[in-house]
């Protein structure tokens, strides 16, 4: 049975001295109780107390950095099954599968495509982490190669599968400096992959005919020093790969089984013989409870929807989604466009972004911080009251954007103009519709 957060705290060096990135030695004892830190991060704590702290310190299952540069992600780490206990951390990073065996300027274009597929959401750049470049023939030069030219002309992150040792040593030699991910281990190759993976500091994926396969070569792994892995059961039907991962995150999560308590990884490319049914059991995987998924390729149609779904499941449900606050331009707009002012719920600012857009009149959107609250909740709340919404539009800056002194507010909030004029002296303050789907009708008829 772990310890708990004061138990741990006893055997700390109490210095407070912050270099664990939190600043007192009792925030660190809570982290290492609820598994979101490593006893590693501690430069202070003695040997004696770390023997004893060793199993206390170990998150249920572990977060595994994969990559370099900006497309570099942590998998695993997570500590509940239903992200309603409290939240999922890392999301499910998604890879698409290349063969070694494609010309260099198939790839290019491959690679061209593929970064192109970006989407802005809530302030965020959606956008998928991972190429599976796989060996095909066992050609170590070609491997290689498309390793390089992966790693040095692409912003993406790589995962190399290969059984063949020697072919995974030149692809790492090639791309080391991207920290990919290799894949994979095997009952035939385990000590072959396990030495390199350590040589080399690098992540591990392990592959077995069932779980119990799995946990054989997960201790053997481990009992060499490796620390980072992801797991892949073997299975690819579709209902054995959804037992399998529950069956692996309840027995790290519910069972404290060490040898499970890593991420995952699956492969929706091998169950299904089109893109349509991949992004079907990529969406299923993503739920339950893949930590990197591979696809056989990335269209707009599959991917945006992964990875809207992936947002949405691996964000924190205590807190609302938001978007910045500020001045946002809406068409174009000038000094006579007029002024909008709403919350910074992400849900209400699509909407009424979307609304003024279709209206086609250029306008400025003055989005508020009322910690994601809508406009309702906002109001009832006092964080989109009169005084503090006529505050926020004198210091955005907005005035000296525009010539005129008018600004229109939801008509939900109707009840805040008397303060807003009183705080704003010289503005006119209008009342908007109280349904956003008016807005266009609105604004045209103020723009006559």
């Amino acid at each position: 049975m772990g310890l708990t957060g004061i138990q741990i705290f006893k055997l700390l060096p109490k210095t407070n001295c912050g270099e664990c990135g939190v600043p007192t030695c009792l925030a660190f004892a809570m982290n290492l109780a609820s598994g979101k830190a490593e006893l590693d991060a501690c430069p202070y704590v003695s040997d004696e107390a770390r023997e004893q702290l060793a199993e206390a310190s170990a998150p249920p299952i572990r977060p595994v950095a994969v990559g370099a540069g900006v497309r570099a992600f942590k998998t695993g780490g997570e500590t509940v099954l239903f992200r309603h206990e409290k939240t999922f951390y890392n999301p499910t990073a998604v890879a698409v599968l290349v063969l070694s065996d494609t010309d260099a300027t198939t790839l290019d274009t491959k690679l061209k495509a593929w970064n192109a597929l970006q989407y802005e959401r809530v302030g965020l750049n959606l956008r998928p982490e991972l190429v599976a470049l796989k060996d095909v023939n066992g050609d170590a030069g070609a491997f290689a190669a498309a390793a390089k030219k992966i790693a040095e002309e692409s912003e993406f992150n790589l995962i190399l599968m290969t059984e063949n040792s020697d072919v995974m040593k030149a692809g790492v030699e090639a791309c080391a400096f991207k920290k990919p991910l290799l894949y994979a281990a095997t009952a035939e190759n385990v000590d072959a992959m396990g030495a390199l993976a350590k040589e080399k500091g690098l992540p591990l994926a392990v592959r077995a005919d069932n779980i119990d396969g799995l946990i054989s070569l997960s201790d053997k792994l481990t009992g060499m020093g490796l620390k980072d892995l992801v797991l892949d059961s073997g299975a690819r039907e579709s209902k054995q790969v959804l037992q399998d991962q529950v069956a692996i995150r309840r027995a790290a999560l519910k069972a404290a089984n060490r040898s499970l308590g890593f991420p995952t990884i699956a492969f929706p490319c091998e169950m299904a013989g089109n893109l349509h049914m991949e992004t079907l059991f990529g969406a299923l995987l993503i739920a339950k409870y893949a930590g990197i998924i591979v696809l056989s390729d990335f269209t707009g149609a599959s991917l945006f929807p992964l990875l809207l779904e992936r947002l949405n499941i691996f964000t924190d449900p205590q807190r609302p989604m938001t978007v910045t606050q500020g001045i946002y331009e809406i068409g174009s707009p000038d000094e006579n466009s007029p002024v909008l002012i709403t919350t910074n719920f992400s849900l209400t600012y699509f909407i009424v972004s979307g609304e003024i857009e279709g209206s086609r009149i250029p306008s400025w959107l003055l989005i508020m911080d009322t910690e994601g609250l809508s406009v309702m909740t906002a109001w009832a709340a006092g964080k989109f009251s009169g005084d503090a919404v006529g505050a926020f539009v004198k210091k955005c800056g907005i005035a000296d954007k525009v010539k005129h002194k008018k600004i229109i507010i939801p008509g939900y909030a109707a009840s805040i103009s008397g303060d807003m004029e009183e705080e704003l002296p010289g503005w006119e303050i209008l009342i908007g519709p109280r349904d956003a789907s008016l807005i266009p009708k609105f604004l045209k008829e103020m723009n006559k």
